[in-house]
């Protein structure tokens, strides 16, 4: 606990040394709220709501308005949790390593979840409060607030530990960049152009950020063909083959590193 403890303590005051870093919590949610504000999807489904109408028929309507015109709060939110989050935790870790402090705290006999929680938590702790904005802006409250932060922080702690994973294997910032963007991009942006073909939503369904995706759509639309557990259910499954994968390649490369 204690070096958990040290290792968030030095992670928050280095980023609060970094106020360019801060700009990834803050602009997605912004950038939600710009987007909402200009398309007008929220009015675009009351108006469907209101037609004289059977449901099953309402229904498809807004299966079609979402296919067309992706709700602007959960693509940004899909963003930021996928693309935005794994490119910040990769160069943090990979730059421990290019200067030996990972080295240094694996031969102290820091253990990896130990190191994880430490330099994660200072990214989960700045990310609930984006989630929050995104709750705000998509105007979700009472119990739409609780799944919505939940799907967010489940999504938030996916990345933080692939992004975790990723720094140590690469083992310095230039790699980790490199190998970080492109998971990032795939993550962030597979799952907004799932909505748009069938081919790659069934192909997407088994990763994370489209089941935050979906959760956040059946909150804004009433409508999924997945149940809230079962994305739930992927979202931590996925959660927990990234954390094996990055105990292993803390093990296998975190004391050399």
């Amino acid at each position: 606990m204690k070096a958990t403890k040290a290792i968030f303590k030095k992670q928050l005051k280095a980023t609060g040394a970094n106020p360019e870093s801060l700009i990834q919590f803050i602009i997605f949610p912004l950038l939600a709220w710009a987007m909402l504000a200009m398309m007008g999807q929220d009015d675009m489904v009351s108006d469907f709501a209101a037609l004289p109408l059977p449901q099953y028929l309402l229904d498809e309507l807004v299966r079609e308005m979402i296919t067309a015109m992706p709700n602007m709060v959960t693509m940004q939110a899909t963003i930021f949790a996928g693309m935005g989050l794994i490119p910040i935790v990769a160069a943090v870790i990979a730059d421990d390593i290019e200067r030996k402090s990972l080295r240094f705290l694996s031969m102290a006999g820091v253990k990896p979840s130990s190191y994880l929680i430490g330099v994660g938590g200072v990214v989960f702790f700045l990310s609930f409060f984006s989630s929050l904005a995104f709750t705000l802006v998509g105007s979700f409250f009472g119990m739409e607030m609780l799944i919505f932060m939940g799907a967010m922080m489940s999504a938030v702690v996916g990345s933080i530990v692939l992004g975790a994973a990723v720094g140590i294997l690469c083992g310095n910032v230039q790699s980790a960049a490199g190998l970080s963007m492109p998971l990032a991009l795939v993550l962030g942006f597979g799952p907004i152009f799932a909505q748009m073909n069938d081919g790659v939503a069934r192909f997407y369904h088994v990763f994370y950020t489209q089941h935050l995706n979906l959760i956040a759509d059946y909150l804004n639309f009433g409508v999924t063909d997945t149940p809230l557990w079962q994305s739930f259910a992927i979202i931590w499954a996925n959660i927990a083959v990234i954390s094996i994968v990055f105990a292993l390649v803390y093990r296998k490369k975190g004391i050399v590193g």
